[in-house]
């Protein structure tokens, strides 16, 4: 069989590639045409092309609709949102295929983040400068190395949203005192044990060294979105910051959700939900102040980081 699929990111790691390695261990599979970059999510596959120049939010033509799972809120969205339908699901052991000593930095927590346009506003699903230093700060003095990742949007093929990002010159910026206005990506170096995981592509392409050091990872924090989607696949606990969309609906994380079936139980929601850009918030305590608030998130961190 050929598949043939260019959707958002997280999309195709949470419904394609599922479907595409039920195939592979059933010996159906035979082609997987995806985005330039991707090669490295199908390692199990012998002919894979990566043909697409960019992705596309609309399901329809990023091929979702010949697949068993079309729509990545689950087969009945309002009533067991994030179900999916798992009878042709089977997610790779990528942990155990990537392990690796090139990556091997010890006790190891994975930050990503973003700053994209989100649902036609700007962003608040994202962590600012003053939340990732006091992240940095807390993980460091525990001992953890620290990879932190926020893509510029120009290292792999992107979608609408993210397009529209790059045209409108987004970047997450602050004053911060003795150092002046520096950007998000600027502050790793300030810390000892902090890296950004620009500086680690080297040997590998982008893709592959992000797998490789997340094989080696013990922790996740991210936005919820792709990169959440992508840090659920290690079996390792994944802590994911939710300021709006469909994942406020009751019971998105149960136990029969796709994040959990990814990450075997270990996705953990943190709901800081923004008054002003959610028309439902489902009974969520509502964040008034139009600014995000990370008090909830880094008490979580303390708790099950230790």
């Amino acid at each position: 069989m050929i598949v043939k699929t260019n959707p958002e990111f997280g999309v195709e790691l949470a419904l394609t590639m599922p479907y595409v390695y039920s195939l592979h261990n059933r010996g159906k599979l035979d082609t997987v045409i995806t985005s330039k970059g991707m090669k490295s999510f199908y390692y199990f596959c012998n002919d894979v092309r990566e043909e697409f120049n960019y992705r596309t939010i609309d399901n329809a033509a990023a091929g979702l609709n010949d697949i068993p799972n079309n729509w990545i809120h689950g087969i009945n969205s309002e009533l067991e949102p994030g179900v999916l339908n798992y009878d042709e699901w089977e997610v790779p052991p990528y942990r155990k295929h990537y392990e690796n000593k090139n990556y091997d930095m010890g006790k190891m927590v994975f930050i990503s983040n973003k700053y994209n346009v989100e649902h036609g506003h700007t962003p608040f699903g994202y962590f600012d400068i003053k939340c990732l230093y006091d992240m940095f700060t807390y993980l460091t003095s525990k001992g953890y190395e620290v990879i932190y990742k926020r893509p510029l949007n120009t290292e792999f093929p992107v979608d609408q949203n993210e397009m529209g990002s790059v045209q409108m010159g987004l970047d997450i910026r602050a004053d911060v005192s003795e150092v002046g206005n520096i950007s998000d990506r600027d502050l790793p170096k300030y810390f000892d044990r902090v890296h950004l995981f620009d500086d680690l592509v080297d040997e590998f392409d982008y893709n592959t060294t992000q797998m490789m050091i997340m094989a080696n990872t013990d922790y996740f924090i991210s936005p919820c979105g792709g990169n959440t989607v992508l840090s659920c696949l290690w079996d390792r606990p994944v802590i994911t910051y939710i300021t709006q969309g469909k994942e406020l609906r009751p019971n998105y994380f149960g136990e029969n959700s796709y994040f959990q079936k990814l990450s075997n139980q270990n996705c953990i929601p943190v709901f800081d939900v923004i008054g002003d850009i959610n028309g439902k918030t489902y009974e969520h305590k509502v964040n008034q102040t139009n600014k995000n608030n990370y008090t909830e998130l880094l008490e979580v961190i303390k708790n099950e980081i230790r």
